[in-house]
Order: structure tokens, then C-alpha cells, then sequence
């Protein structure tokens, strides 16, 4: 069950914590304190929704076809050796987080609005969180585990950020800091794929 967890955890967090539109909206609200905390709270809400229909979606699929839970294992795997090189590559010529392009203050629900256009109509949210996430998950011991473990990834850095957005920019703005994030992620995804591929059941 533990591992289930955290596989969810550490596979969630390497994707959701990287440079992207969704961050920097975040990141952005939270430094205007303006309707941060439910942005922050919708995100994670998305998710986790979208994380669930995936593992529990796909679970069923793969049950049923052993064709399929093959072809889930080794895209799987492939997917983070490639999501670990792009990190490795970013960690190359590292770029700054920032929170530009905010006009006049904005209604919560211009805001909401705003941050569901950002997070669902992102064709990367679904490659990452029903199809990658979610074909991971349905290969777990306990995938309800790992379906909380990638949502409280979720919680944990978007939370962060809203919550800790003054202290955090500075931190975010500079370049190296984006290195040693983007070093992280990448030791996770191989060492996850490494584990995949010695042991399609892991839980």
C-alpha cells in the first residue's frame, strides 16, 4: 500500500511540479492574493478527478486485456525515460518561473473560469494525468493508494504555492533553482521506469 502511495506521490509530483501555464497562473494569483486559495483548491479538485478516471478508468480496461496492461507497461516505462531526458535537458538551460500578464483585478468567477481554461484546455493534462498517471496507477497493488498519493502530490505543491508565493518567488525567479527541480525530476522518473520494468506489479 505504502508504495503504491508513493509512487503516486513521486510520479505526480515530477510532473506537476514544472514549468507551465497552470504554475505560473498559480504562482500569479497567489502574489495578488487574489481568489488564491480557491484557484489553488480547483487545481487540485481537477487533478484528482482526472488522475481517478484514469487509474480506476484504465484499471478496468487493463484487467480485462493483457495485450493492453503490456503495451500500458512499456509506454509507461518509455514515457518517463523521455519525460526524465526533457527534464535533464531543461536542467541544461534553465528558465525562471514568473507571474506576468495579469491586467485589473478579476471577479472569483472570471478567475475560476480562467483557471479551469488553463488547466483543461492543456491537451499535456490529460497525456499526463489520465493516460500517463493513470495507465501507471492501474498497474499498482493498491491503486487507490496511488490515486491518493498523486492527489496529495497535487495539494501539497499547489498549496505551496499559494500559501507561500512571497516567500517562494524570489526562489522560483532564479534559474538555478529550476536546475536542481529539474535534476530531481529526472533521477525520480528513471528510477521509477527502473522499477517498472524489474517489477510490472509493483505495490
Amino acid at each position: 500500500m505504502w508504495q503504491s502511495y508513493s509512487n503516486g506521490l513521486i510520479i505526480a509530483a515530477g510532473l506537476i511540479i514544472a514549468l507551465g501555464a497552470q504554475n505560473a497562473f498559480v504562482l500569479a494569483q497567489s502574489l495578488r492574493r487574489e481568489h488564491h486559495l480557491p484557484v489553488a483548491l480547483l487545481c487540485v479538485l481537477c487533478d484528482a478527478l482526472l488522475v481517478a478516471a484514469g487509474v480506476f478508468g484504465l484499471a478496468t480496461l487493463l484487467a480485462q486485456s493483457p495485450l493492453l496492461l503490456h503495451i500500458a507497461l512499456w509506454g509507461g516505462a518509455a514515457f518517463l525515460l523521455w519525460y526524465g531526458a526533457q527534464a535533464l535537458l531543461r536542467a541544461c538551460r534553465p528558465q525562471a518561473l514568473n507571474a506576468h500578464g495579469l491586467g485589473t483585478p478579476r471577479s472569483l468567477r472570471a478567475v475560476l473560469l480562467a483557471a479551469l481554461a488553463v488547466t483543461l484546455l492543456n491537451p499535456h493534462v490529460y497525456l499526463d494525468t489520465v493516460l500517463l498517471i493513470g495507465s501507471l496507477g492501474a498497474q499498482q497493488a493498491v491503486p487507490g493508494a496511488y490515486a491518493l498519493g498523486a492527489a496529495s502530490a497535487s495539494l501539497l505543491w499547489f498549496m505551496s504555492l499559494a500559501l507561500g508565493a512571497a516567500w517562494l518567488a524570489p526562489w522560483l525567479a532564479r534559474p538555478a533553482t529550476w536546475r536542481v527541480i529539474d535534476l530531481g525530476v529526472a533521477l525520480m522518473m528513471f528510477t521509477i521506469a527502473a522499477q517498472l520494468l524489474a517489477n510490472p506489479s509493483l505495490g
